[in-house]
C-alpha cells in the first residue's frame, strides 16, 4: 500500500519494505557518529551494497548527531548512501537532532543534485526514539523542505520495514495534510 503528498514542487511518499531495494538516487542510514555498519538498517545496507561503502564510511567519521554525509551506494539499486545520525532517547534534546538529521539528509542531496531519496524511521530501531514522534518530524520537516523552489528533490520516500511502522507513519502523514489544508 502507498500513500502520497503532493507538496510543492515534489511528492513524499510512504512504501512499506525493503529500504535497500529501492531505486531512488540515495537511500538514508540510520548511522551511529562512527559511521560503523552494523545491525539493522545499517546492516542490511553493508550486506546488500558491499565493502566499498563501510571503507566510505570510515574516510568520513566521525561525525556529530544531527549531522549527515553521503558514499557511493556500492551494489545497491541507489546510486548513493546518506549516512545520517540520529539521537539516541535519553540524551537530550532528540527532537531537534532528529530534526536535523532529517534535514541535513535533505541538504546533502540537494547539494549532489539528486531528485529523489528514500528515508527510513532515523533512531527507531536500538537508538529507541517513539515511531510516532519520529513520523511526525520526519515527514514535516521533510514537507517544509520541498516548499523551496529552489530544491533540485521532487520524491521523497519513507520506506517502513513493517506494517505497524507504515501505519504510524501514514496516520502522521493524514494529520500534517489536514493541517496543511486547514492553513491555506
Amino acid at each position: 500500500m502507498d500513500r502520497k503528498w503532493q507538496v510543492g514542487s515534489g511528492t513524499i511518499e510512504l512504501v512499506q519494505g525493503d529500504i535497500t531495494e529501492q531505486d531512488t538516487d540515495a537511500i538514508v542510514n540510520a548511522a551511529n557518529s562512527q559511521l560503523i555498519l552494523g545491525g539493522g538498517v545499517a546492516g542490511a545496507i553493508r550486506r546488500k551494497g558491499g565493502p566499498t561503502i563501510q571503507q566510505e564510511c570510515l574516510r568520513k567519521a566521525p561525525i556529530p548527531v544531527g549531522g549527515a554525509v553521503l558514499t557511493s551506494g556500492g551494489n545497491l539499486k541507489a546510486r548513493y548512501v546518506i549516512h545520517a545520525v540520529g539521537p539516541r532517547m535519553g540524551e537530550g534534546d532528540e527532537d531537534r537532532k532528529l530534526q536535523q538529521a532529517a534535514l541535513n539528509s535533505l541538504k546533502v542531496a540537494d547539494a549532489h543534485r539528486l531528485q529523489s531519496i528514500s528515508f527510513c524511521a532515523i533512531s527507531t530501531g536500538i537508538f529507541g526514539y517513539p515511531i510516532d514522534r519520529c513520523a511526525r518530524i520526519m515527514l514535516k520537516t521533510a514537507a517544509e523542505y520541498l516548499q523551496n523552489p529552489q530544491t533540485a528533490i521532487r520524491r521523497v520516500v519513507f520506506c517502513l520495514y513493517d506494517r505497524a511502522s507504515f501505519d504510524t507513519f501514514a496516520a502522521a502523514l493524514e494529520e500534517l495534510k489536514n493541517e496543511s489544508s486547514r492553513s491555506q
